[in-house]
Formats: structure tokens, C-alpha cells, sequence
């Protein structure tokens, strides 16, 4: 019966040019008795990149990390390899396909990577390195980069589309035959997205973003795409002369430390992922001695600055049309979600005022174009966080359920106005 069921289904196929029927090597398995442990993820040691990966790195998977030239992706793949080779799971093999083996070694010396364990290859011809992965048989791949390989027998120019595409795909099929794990470095476009085919993203199991402004030592590796775990979170890291070291808590890197609060500053709580951190956003504001006054903006959506001077010179009664106004992050954040639209306006009704906000006082909320507050997502994570960093009062927009954390004082406000009030600004 079974076999006259699949003479028909070739039938079928044959009237309509199909594939012939292929025995497969290895049989359909009910789903229970595949073994969850061959795709468990293996920590590497780097515990902001382990959170991102979702535990670790999977055997047999294929991660691609695209950056910006000189953000340190590099230095951290190095580094990867090095704890990866010294904990025991086998050889790791580094291709690069951009330096020579001499300048990688300088680099593994300053900044502690050197083992011997870690396989070094300065190859750009994909059969060469196929042929170090027979030799080495390492359980980590890393190539270094994608776009500098080429193919031989493959149409297009050198780090072309077609030659991209078939050289990851090839490494794929590597990476699922032989379970070896495979990390891929790729380049960005002007506009931060991957370079290369849109199939690049579908092929790999992973894509993870490296970002860092030139300007600050901060780099965050962002997960774009995971299929084994979460695609939304965040680890960060500093960049330094020996090397990349993870933040585990990077809150304080976005925080002036003072003795006391200062007139035009105000600290919020974003969202990163699912992670959240303490940003300090400040603001100045001076008489200007021009017709048009400047606004200047570092580290925030300049339209939603805007929009929010013009909710506090309408409803806070803040007048702003002759005034100069300066907004800024510290640290390098770069602030967008709307949560943090209170902040901004409570530091520059300080700034104006010239009073401070109450000390160890965190400030969320967004802003509607009437003046009134909405509420924000996570609000509770967000003000345990702040408690956990020692701040004591959070003005907050009115919720249903106002979040209950011991030791924080919850101020709800339902307008900018009232908010102005509860942190002590208002001057009639």
C-alpha cells in the first residue's frame, strides 16, 4: 500500500518535470527522540556576549557580526577564539582575509590572546580555507571578513553580491554538516545595515550589530536575528588600549557623577533591548542675540526636541522663542524612545529656572502635544533599576497599577505641568 502510494507521488512528479525521489541518507525521526544536546550553546566567557547569543555559541551555527571599520570587531573575535580554544571544546582556526598573520599576532599580544590552541590563517581564497579547516579541524571558525573571500569558479567580482552569497552559503553547509561553528565578520553600508545580498541575513543563524561612536570608548554588540534565543538584547562593552572589556553594568558610564543635583539635568531610565539603563540628559538655556535662536541637540531626536520646547513653552509656561537651548546625552548614549520625553522637559524648565531637580530623583514619562503624560512600557524594571543604583523618588506618569518598588517614592503626574510642580520648578 505504501509503496503504491509513493509510485504515485512519483508519477505525479514525473508528469510534472520534477525531481526524481531521492532516498535520504538519514530517516525522518518522531520529534521526541532528537537529541536537544546537540544544539545546546556553549558560554565562550564573555558573559555580555553569551547574553546576547543566548547562553553561548551553538556548534554547528554560523554568526555574523557586521560593524563599522576600526569599532573593534576584531579585537573581539580574537579574544573569542582565545577563551573558546583555552576552555577546552577543541582548536579554533582565524582566517583573515584583511591583515597579514604578523599584524593579528601584535594585536593577540597586546591584548593578551595569544595560545596555542588558536590557529592563525591570512587566506582570501575560500578553498584554501576549506582545506585549513581539514587540516586544523577546529570546533570554531572565525573569517575574517566575508567580503574580503573569493571563490574560485563563482561569477562576479571579488566581494560582489553572487561571490558573498555563495561563499556564506557554502560555509553554511559546512557549519551544518561538520557541527563546526562558524563566526562571520561583515561590513555595514553607510547607513549601518549589513553589507551585501538581503539573502546574507536568511542564510545565518545569527546577525549581531557592533556599534561604538569614534568619539567614546563604549561599543554594544545588539542582536539583529537569532534562532536561538532572544533578538533584542544588548551587551556592552568598553574599548581600551589592551583590548575590548565587557560592562556588566553600564549605567554609570552615562551618569556625571556629582555630589549634588545641577540646574538643567535630569536622569531617565531607557530601554535598550531588554535591558535598562540610567541616562543623564542635560540642557542649557540662554538668552540669545539672534533673531532665529540656535537649537542644538547631541544624542536625541532633534524633531522631538522641538516638539517638546514647544509643549513646555505652551503649558509650562516657559518662554523659549528668544532663548538659545542646548540638549544633550552624556557618555555617548543616544536617547529616541519616547520615555524619556518628561526628562528632557524638566531639565530645561531647570535650566531656565536655574533650579535643580530634587537630588536622586529619576524622571519618565512621554509627552503628548496636549501636555499630558502616557504611560511607558517596563515601568517597573525601569524604577527598579534606578532603586538598585540608589535613587530614591521617581516622577512617573499616572497608571492604573503604579509600579510598587520598596524604598522608591512614586510621584504621578498626568500632566507637564503637574510635573513641573511635584519636582519643585514651578514659578507660578
Amino acid at each position: 500500500m505504501e509503496e503504491a502510494a509513493v509510485g504515485r507521488v512519483a508519477s505525479a512528479g514525473g508528469m510534472a518535470g520534477a525531481t526524481a525521489l531521492t532516498l535520504p541518507a538519514t530517516p525522518a525521526l518522531p520529534i521526541s527522540r532528537i537529541d536537544p544536546n546537540s544544539t545546546r550553546a556553549l558560554p565562550v566567557g564573555i558573559g555580555e556576549l553569551d547574553r546576547v547569543l543566548g547562553g553561548g555559541i551553538v556548534p554547528g551555527s554560523v554568526i555574523l557580526l557586521a560593524g563599522e571599520p576600526g569599532v573593534g570587531k576584531s579585537t573581539l573575535l580574537l579574544e573569542v577564539t582565545r577563551r573558546w580554544a583555552e576552555s577546552g571544546r577543541g582548536r579554533a582556526l582565524y582566517v583573515t582575509g584583511e591583515e597579514s598573520a604578523g599584524q593579528v599576532r601584535l594585536r593577540a599580544e597586546r591584548t593578551g590572546a595569544v595560545s596555542d590552541l588558536l590557529y592563525l590563517a591570512a587566506e582570501s581564497d575560500l578553498g584554501t580555507v576549506l582545506g585549513h579547516v581539514d587540516a586544523v579541524k577546529p570546533t570554531l571558525l572565525v573569517v575574517d571578513s566575508v567580503q574580503t573571500m573569493s571563490a574560485s569558479g563563482v561569477d562576479g567580482v571579488h566581494g560582489g553580491v553572487t561571490q558573498v552569497r555563495a561563499i556564506t552559503a557554502t560555509l553554511t553547509s559546512l557549519a551544518k554538516a561538520s557541527g563546526v561553528a562558524v563566526l562571520l565578520v561583515g561590513h555595514v553600508t553607510k547607513d549601518g545595515a549589513v553589507a551585501g545580498p538581503r539573502s546574507l541575513e536568511h542564510l545565518v543563524d545569527v546577525v549581531l550589530s557592533f556599534e561604538g561612536d569614534k568619539h567614546s570608548t563604549l561599543r554594544m554588540v545588539r542582536g539583529v536575528k537569532n534562532r536561538f534565543g532572544a533578538a533584542d538584547e544588548v551587551g556592552c562593552f568598553e574599548q581600551r588600549e589592551d583590548g575590548i572589556a565587557e560592562v556588566a553594568d553600564p549605567s554609570g558610564l552615562f551618569l556625571h557623577h556629582r555630589d549634588q543635583a545641577a540646574a538643567g539635568t535630569a536622569i531617565t531610565v531607557g530601554m535598550d533591548g531588554k535591558r535598562p539603563m540610567l541616562g543623564e540628559l542635560q540642557a542649557l538655556v540662554a538668552h540669545s542675540p539672534l533673531p532665529t535662536p540656535r537649537r542644538a541637540v547631541s544624542g536625541l531626536d532633534s524633531a522631538r526636541v522641538a516638539m517638546i520646547l514647544a509643549v513646555v513653552s505652551r503649558f509650562a509656561f516657559v518662554k523659549l522663542a528668544d532663548q538659545d537651548v542646548y540638549a544633550a546625552t552624556v557618555g555617548g548614549m543616544r536617547i529616541t524612545e519616547p520615555a524619556a520625553d518628561l526628562a528632557l522637559a524638566l531639565a530645561v524648565v531647570s535650566a531656565k529656572h536655574e533650579s535643580p531637580l530634587p537630588d536622586r530623583t529619576v524622571v519618565l514619562g512621554e509627552v503628548g502635544l496636549a501636555g499630558e503624560l502616557r504611560r511607558v512600557t517596563g515601568l517597573e524594571r525601569r524604577v527598579t533599576e534606578a532603586r538598585r543604583l540608589g535613587f530614591s523618588r521617581a516622577i512617573v506618569p499616572v497608571s492604573a497599577e503604579p509600579p510598587k518598588v520598596a524604598g522608591m517614592r512614586i510621584m504621578e503626574a498626568g500632566t507637564v505641568r503637574d510635573a513641573v510642580r511635584l519636582a519643585g520648578l514651578d514659578r507660578g
